[in-house]
C-alpha cells in the first residue's frame, strides 16, 4: 500500500496546481501532466489519468489505459484516496453522454461519423467499429477507436463485457446492421442484459 500512499501524498502536495491548471498554457500543462504521469506509474506502469472540467469540484479519473491486468491497481489506488474537498476520484474512464469527439496525434474523429455493428455469439457481445480513414496500420485511429468505445460504454465494460473488437473502414463489406455510435450504449446494454439473462437461465 506504500506506493498508493506515496502517490496521494504527491497529489495532495500539488492539489492546487492540478485543480487550477490552465489548458491554454501548453508548456506548463505538459510539465505538470508529465509529473502526474510519473507519479502514477510508480504505482503501476500502465496507469493513466483524465481530468473532468473545472468547477466547484473536479473529477480525477484513474484509468488502466485499456490494460486489463492493471484493473486491480486502479481499484486499489482509488480506494486509497484521502478525503479531497475539491475532487471526485473515479475508478476507470466512465461513460460520457454525449460522447465527445476525440483528437489524437493529429486525427479528429466525431462520434456521429463512426458506425458500429454489434455481434452476438450467444455468449458474449462483440463489435465491428467503422472509422473513417481506418487502415490496419492506423495506430492513431485504432487508439481513437478504443477511446471512443470508452466514452460510449466506459472502460470497465469495454474490457470485461466486450469480446471481439474489430475496427474497419466504412467501405468494408460485413454482415449485420450498422448504427451511428451514439446508439451504442442503449443497444449494447440491451444485448448484454439478454446474454446475461440467458447465462443465468442455463446455470
Amino acid at each position: 500500500m506504500r506506493a498508493e500512499e506515496n502517490f496521494w501524498d504527491w497529489f495532495v502536495m500539488h492539489e492546487a496546481e492540478l485543480f487550477e491548471f490552465d489548458p491554454s498554457l501548453e508548456v506548463e500543462r505538459e510539465r505538470l501532466f508529465d509529473q502526474l504521469a510519473a507519479a502514477l506509474q510508480k504505482v503501476d506502469p500502465d496507469l493513466a489519468f483524465e481530468f473532468g472540467p473545472n468547477g466547484a469540484r473536479r473529477e480525477f479519473v484513474i484509468s488502466a489505459g485499456g490494460v486489463k491486468r492493471a484493473f486491480p491497481a486502479v481499484v486499489t489506488l482509488a480506494k486509497a484516496a484521502p478525503p479531497l474537498d475539491r475532487w471526485s476520484v473515479t475508478a476507470f474512464r466512465p461513460r460520457r453522454s454525449p460522447i465527445n469527439p476525440v483528437d489524437f496525434q493529429g486525427e479528429h474523429i466525431r462520434p456521429d461519423d463512426v458506425q458500429f455493428t454489434l455481434l452476438d455469439n450467444e455468449k458474449t457481445a462483440g463489435i465491428y467499429l467503422f472509422i473513417p480513414g481506418f487502415r490496419d496500420d492506423s495506430v492513431s485511429l485504432k487508439s481513437i477507436g478504443y477511446l471512443l468505445l470508452d466514452e460510449a460504454l466506459g472502460e470497465y465494460d469495454v474490457e470485461t463485457r466486450l469480446g471481439l473488437i474489430k475496427m474497419l473502414p466504412p467501405e468494408a463489406h460485413t454482415k449485420g446492421n450498422r448504427y451511428p455510435l451514439p446508439n451504442l450504449p442503449r443497444l449494447f446494454d440491451r444485448l448484454v442484459a439478454r446474454l446475461e439473462g440467458r447465462s443465468g437461465q442455463s446455470s
